[in-house]
């Protein structure tokens, strides 16, 4: 464990950390710490923790300022909550990230860029520490920025992705599954940016989405970013892998459809 206060590498962060990282940095974590040694090749990184989101607000001192913000909010009035909402995220970026907490930010950083190389490009990303429970799904209400390199753009995006906390959609689903908005933190993932802008990309599950069949994984691709799949802006190529022969050196591939696939 390293001497951070505020700062998590990914092999130091285990799927038991979502209270402290948030459920997609707590995954990469376990992906990080069990694939690697596969010869799997994923993207290393680091955690901002949840801490790290209390600490912004405390320096500042704006946590009963978002109180009261949040008070005034009318859950019947569209008006009023895209208003509540600005005021919040604007209260947020307001606040500068203490220096204590950016000193970690941008040592990591360094670190980062001697494994890939000067003023290397990395996504930033958020994570709740309410993703992906049982009865909820928290996952894709908050902001993620790509292609981030040098100091000014990782503050800017490290204090955006804090304040997307308070996103119009986050704010209306915190309340419509009855979570209090102060009981949910942010966690930042930062981690190295892969070029699937030049080639490819796109989203895997480990089931079959439509029948939840568990022995085929379901796999989705595209040219480009995987933003284009997630946000449905682009039909996919689809591949079905039987899970069985996997282990047989047997070809597992039971189905595949090719797509049009007319964005990149």
């Amino acid at each position: 464990m390293s001497d951070n206060k505020y700062i998590r590498w990914f092999e130091e962060i285990t799927i038991d950390d979502v209270s402290l990282v948030g459920g997609k940095n707590a995954s990469l974590g376990e992906m990080y710490r069990e694939l690697t040694d596969k010869d799997i090749r994923i993207p290393n990184g680091f955690a901002i923790t949840a801490e790290a989101y209390w600490h912004v607000l405390d320096s500042a001192g704006v946590l009963e300022d978002l109180q009261r913000i949040l008070a005034e909010l009318d859950t019947k009035n569209l008006s009023n909550l895209a208003d509540i909402g600005k005021k919040a995220r604007h209260t947020i970026l307001d606040a500068p990230i203490p220096e204590d907490l950016w000193n970690e930010i941008k040592t990591a950083y360094d670190k980062l860029c001697e494994q890939y190389g000067a003023d290397t490009d990395v996504a930033v990303r958020s994570s709740a520490t309410a993703e992906d429970l049982p009865n909820a799904s928290f996952a894709g209400q908050q902001e993620t920025y790509l292609n981030i390199h040098g100091y000014h753009a990782l503050n800017d995006a490290c204090s955006r992705c804090f304040a997307s906390l308070f996103t119009d959609r986050a704010i209306s689903y915190r309340i419509n599954n009855k979570f209090d908005h102060f009981d949910v933190g942010l966690s930042i993932g930062i981690m190295k940016m892969v070029r699937s802008d030049l080639a490819s990309s796109g989203v895997m599950f480990t089931i079959d989405t439509e029948t939840g069949f568990e022995d085929v994984v379901f796999i989705t691709g595209s040219y480009g970013l995987g933003e284009n799949i997630v946000q449905g802006l682009v039909n996919p190529d689809e591949f079905y892998v039987f899970k069985r022969p996997l282990k047989k050196a047997i070809s597992p591939l039971s189905a595949k459809r090719s797509a049009a696939k007319r964005l990149r």
